[in-house]
């Protein structure tokens, strides 16, 4: 947590949370700690509510600002949450990780598809004496395609 909040305030919030803690940061102080986590490999995801906030805001690499927080702050940020519940940022990673989840699901089920039937349509079996046309082949792509769209509306988290 890097806060502009005193000390003491800093201190009592992180240990609720059970979190390390920056107080007293300035915007550029925030800027630079995003910097150097960014330069060590990280991938940095920051919640944010001012104008203070909307420099590092725009250059984490996930930007989260809270709804009720300043323009400037919203206009900077990837996401805007509609509440000001910090559960709110466990839900939104849970649901950032069920959707590529379910990406990869999909691009496995359309991939698959045309892994199989592209080189049949092709001609990979004609020396075992089958041949199959292309419009055969094309037949199981509208099953393809209503799998992935049940797939996708699938989509849930805890």
């Amino acid at each position: 947590m890097a806060t502009g909040d005193n000390e003491r305030a800093a201190k009592e919030v992180a240990q609720e949370l059970g979190i390390n803690y920056y107080a007293n940061q300035s915007p550029q102080d925030k800027y630079d700690l995003v910097e150097s986590f960014k330069q060590d490999g990280k991938q940095v995801i920051m919640v944010g509510d001012g104008i203070n906030d909307a420099p590092s805001l725009a250059v984490v690499d996930i930007g989260l600002a809270i709804s009720a927080g300043s323009q400037v702050a919203l206009d900077s940020a990837d996401v805007i949450l509609s509440k000001s519940d910090p559960s709110d940022i466990q839900t939104f990673l849970e649901l950032t990780q069920a959707t590529n989840r379910k990406m990869k699901q999909n691009l496995l089920w359309g991939a698959g598809y045309n892994f199989i039937a592209i080189p049949l349509a092709a001609g990979l079996l004609a020396p075992l004496g089958i041949i199959i046309s292309p419009a055969w082949s094309g037949i199981p792509m509208s099953p393809s395609r209503i799998i992935v769209a049940l797939n996708a509306n699938n989509l849930k988290i805890k």
